[in-house]
């Protein structure tokens, strides 16, 4: 099953929508451990994002996720607009010239998306960060395309894993960003960044 640019548009509006209605939850678990500020920050970028994706017409999918991408860089402080914005960037790169997007292709986006977090942030899987998310889900996509599966059961899987990627790093010390100062102290809290990556995936589930 392959999507359009109108399906992507909607997907991407329905992360405006669950990032907003968990600004409050996603800043409650930074409190813990950061800033205090991933939830409105997060909201700030994707809403600046929403009203320029409803004033697009006609456009092509990489453009929307270029879009999504740039506000998500100029409106979100801390580290999370730059890992965001890049995750969103490498993605609208790996879709130029799309006109639809098949699951191998979103696997691609999301390859070339982790690519671009893990240089920038210099973090890898198992530090406490959106990484113990996004590259389980990758995972878990991955296997399901190369079994031939649709696209609604292949982000029910990856949504699972991602579930277990935010209670993973419930786990673990943060050795990464504000909450590394704390050491020992930080495991016990869920790391906010793979909680919105979870709600992000669970946005793209919805909609499927």
């Amino acid at each position: 099953m392959a999507i359009g640019a109108e399906e992507v548009k909607r997907i991407l509006l329905q992360m405006v929508k669950v990032i907003e209605e968990n600004k409050v939850y996603l800043t409650e678990l930074d409190a813990a451990i950061g800033d205090n500020d991933h939830g409105i920050n997060m909201n700030k970028g994707f809403k600046f994002a929403e009203e320029k994706l409803l004033a697009m017409e006609n456009a092509g999918i990489s453009d929307m996720i270029k879009t999504v991408a740039m506000g998500l860089l100029s409106h979100v402080g801390g580290s999370a607009g730059p890992l965001y914005g890049t995750l969103f960037l490498k993605a609208s790169g790996a879709s130029k010239e799309k006109n639809e997007i098949n699951l191998l292709d979103f696997c691609k986006m999301l390859r070339e998306g982790i690519d671009g977090v893990k240089m920038r942030g210099k973090s890898d899987r198992g530090e406490k960060t959106m990484l113990d998310v996004l590259i389980p889900v990758l995972q878990s996509l991955e296997q399901s395309a190369d079994e031939g599966e649709n696209a609604k059961s292949a982000f029910e899987k990856a949504l699972n894993a991602a579930k277990e990627g935010v209670a993973f790093t419930k786990t673990i010390k943060a050795t990464k960003g504000r909450a590394s100062y704390l050491g020992d102290r930080s495991i016990g809290h869920i790391d906010p960044g793979a909680m919105s990556s979870c709600l992000l995936v669970s946005a793209i589930y919805e909609m499927l």
